[in-house]
């Protein structure tokens, strides 16, 4: 309790970091995700191919790889700047955001599949009957495929964000000051790795596990009734 008396303040920072990288990175996910998923799913090959190969290489890709690439790829080399330079924390803001743009990059992969499955459930007739009415592509998914597939994958889609969470830690890499980076460093200063393991992984859980009966609970009450 000492230690966690002695960097209350830095631990509160820490993980409020952490569900800043959470819920960006999952708007952004979810964004691309279903885009990618429409492109997966149109009539058009070529929007098929290019939806498949960037799940296909993205999600077989290493978190690690992907953070570093924003990083030093996007902002070093490539010069792609994300914050005003002149900015006193533009150092900072820059490692936040190039770890943000990584995770919704990662994630939006798996929030893909995630939705095609969904789309995957909806009965076939319903496209059908959308498509005999008139309904274009893009008006068949927004108003009949999309609305029920996002109901019917509630769970996987928390499940995607419960991993997104744990993924954040990644950002340390690039030296965003998230809960992983904190625990590194006050296991250097203090060397109890029990104590402070501890600590960050009761952090954890108090974020995940409300997550998880809150979508639990939404897959229960708004759930597809088939028959």
């Amino acid at each position: 309790m000492e230690i966690f008396t002695e960097y209350r303040g830095e631990i509160l920072e820490a993980f409020w970091t952490t569900i800043q990288l959470t819920v960006f990175s999952a708007i952004g996910a979810l964004i691309l995700g279903t885009a990618l998923a429409a492109m997966r799913l149109a009539p058009v090959p070529i929007l098929n191919w290019m939806g498949s190969a960037y799940v296909n290489v993205v999600r077989n890709t290493p978190l690690t790889l992907i953070i570093l690439f924003c990083s030093f790829g996007l902002a070093q080399t490539l010069g792609v700047a994300l914050v005003d330079p002149d900015s006193p924390t533009s150092i900072v803001d820059s490692n936040f955001r190039l770890a943000v743009l990584g995770l919704t990059l990662y994630t939006a992969s798996f929030v893909c599949e995630t939705v095609r499955a969904g789309v995957n459930t909806v009965p076939l007739g319903q496209a059908e009957a959308a498509r005999s009415l008139g309904f274009t592509f893009a008006q068949n998914l927004r108003i009949v495929l999309l609305p029920q597939a996002f109901r019917a994958v509630i769970i996987p889609l928390g499940s995607v964000v419960i991993a997104l969470i744990k993924n954040t830690t990644i950002a340390s890499a690039i030296g965003v000051a998230e809960a992983a980076l904190l625990m590194k460093e006050m296991i250097e200063n203090t060397a109890a790795l029990i104590v402070v393991g501890t600590i960050f992984a009761v952090g954890f859980v108090v974020l995940t596990l409300p997550l998880g009966l809150l979508f639990g609970r939404l897959s229960e009450r708004l759930a597809v009734a088939r028959q």
